[in-house]
């Protein structure tokens, strides 16, 4: 099962469990790999940047990706498999397609700045994989400070049959997916998958505007996928009044630093994975900052009977 630019649906992207003393906790692997097809997905996405994958050594990143890979065999796993040098990125591209991953995520590193350069890197990156494995082009420039804009992607995906994906989450990007979409139309870019991130702080109206999912983290990823199905079927109203409610906690969920913590601590009171715990480095959550989690979780319980978690 290879990824191809007809990708749609959810695509969550995991975190990576792990015990109190930093090893990696390959039963929450299982578990949380059956909650998300439980909760709906279509794919899975791992070693993203929300995975903690530069926290891992490659035998271990290895060893992740291929337990999910075998715990969700009737749906498509994207592997994150950016790094710094191409030699590491090949290895683990091929040992990850090998497990029976269905393609790779590529995001560009922070050095980049002119077009030229992101263009060429993403050309290199992409002989480097080999032209039969499909990859995910990703676009963070809150994060990782390369800016693609819309003509650059067109430009990656002229070059680059195998970018089959375009991971979203530039912000503001809901007018860089209305001219993504509109450059398939006039015939100037081949048509592509669009899958966004950024939390699914914008997924209402990334929906609207095009997208064909999310491929994102967020402590409630049934709801997510409620959101995508609800917008494909035109329930408009339904879908907003659903992500409204949730709103709140989203935004608290992408505080820059503390954002994983409260992810994986919400991931925990739901059942998903046994332990909140991060690999060091990491900062954990405040008794305060959870006194806050919890409120926001009775708040979103009102609306959403699955934030009904009862005390802590």
């Amino acid at each position: 099962m290879l990824l191809d630019n007809t990708a749609q649906g959810l695509y969550p992207i995991a975190p990576t469990p792990f015990f109190t003393d930093g090893r990696i906790d390959f039963d929450s692997i299982d578990g949380l790999t059956d909650f998300y097809l439980g909760a709906g997905a279509t794919g899975l996405t791992v070693l993203g940047i929300m995975g903690e994958a530069p926290k891992l050594e490659q035998s271990e990143a290895i060893a992740v990706a291929t337990r999910f890979i075998q715990r969700a065999p009737g749906i498509p796993v994207v592997v994150g498999v950016s790094s710094p040098g191409f030699a590491a990125m090949t290895s683990l591209t091929r040992a990850a397609m090998d497990a029976g991953a269905a393609g790779v995520m590529i995001a560009p590193p922070p050095s980049l700045r002119t077009d030229d350069q992101i263009v060429t890197y993403f050309k290199q990156a992409a002989e480097a994989i080999g032209p039969a494995v499909p990859w995910v082009l990703q676009d963070y420039p809150l994060t990782l400070t390369v800016v693609m804009t819309p003509g650059v992607i067109r430009r990656i995906m002229g070059e680059n049959p195998s970018c089959v994906m375009l991971k979203h989450e530039d912000w503001p990007g809901l007018e860089k997916i209305s001219a993504l979409r509109g450059f398939t139309r006039d015939g100037s870019m081949r048509a592509i998958s669009i899958l966004c991130g950024n939390g699914g702080l914008f997924l209402d109206f990334e929906m609207e505007r095009g997208a064909d999912g999310a491929m994102t983290g967020y402590a409630f990823p049934d709801m997510l996928a409620d959101v995508v199905r609800m917008q494909k079927a035109g329930e408009r109203d339904a879908a907003h009044d659903l992500f409204d409610a949730h709103l709140p906690l989203l935004r608290y969920e992408q505080q820059q630093g503390v954002g994983l913590a409260v992810r994986k601590y919400v991931m925990m009171r739901r059942g998903m994975i046994a332990s909140d715990a991060q690999r060091k480095p990491g900062a954990g959550l405040t008794a305060l900052a959870k006194q806050e989690v919890e409120y926001l979780l009775t708040r979103v319980g009102r609306v959403d009977s699955r934030a009904r978690l009862g005390k802590a």
